[in-house]
């Protein structure tokens, strides 16, 4: 189920940044850094979605999202999305 749960708050979040004009690409299985690249006219965005009660980053695996060296033009995002909520909470790492 909390599988379930993470796919459809990615697939939340690729519709909010596809409406913003972002092409999006969701990586298969999760099982990278990060869950959603969203390429723009400008920047590209690497975006963590972290969906649930509690939404957290492991403190490793925010270690190794912070320590990533990443262009100028390119963000490293979490985007929380706990139960029942509409919009999500945007972190930059």
């Amino acid at each position: 189920m909390s599988k379930r749960k993470g796919s459809r708050a990615e697939l939340r979040c690729i519709r909010i940044l596809e409406a913003a004009g972002y092409i999006c690409t969701k990586a298969g299985g999760s099982l990278g850094l990060f869950d959603i690249i969203a390429i723009g006219p400008r920047e590209v965005r690497c975006i963590q979605v972290k969906a649930g009660k509690r939404p957290y980053l492991a403190p490793l695996e925010r270690e190794a999202i912070e320590l990533l060296v990443v262009p100028e033009n390119c963000s490293k995002e979490l985007w929380k999305m706990p139960d029942y909520c509409r919009a999500p909470s945007i972190e930059i790492l």
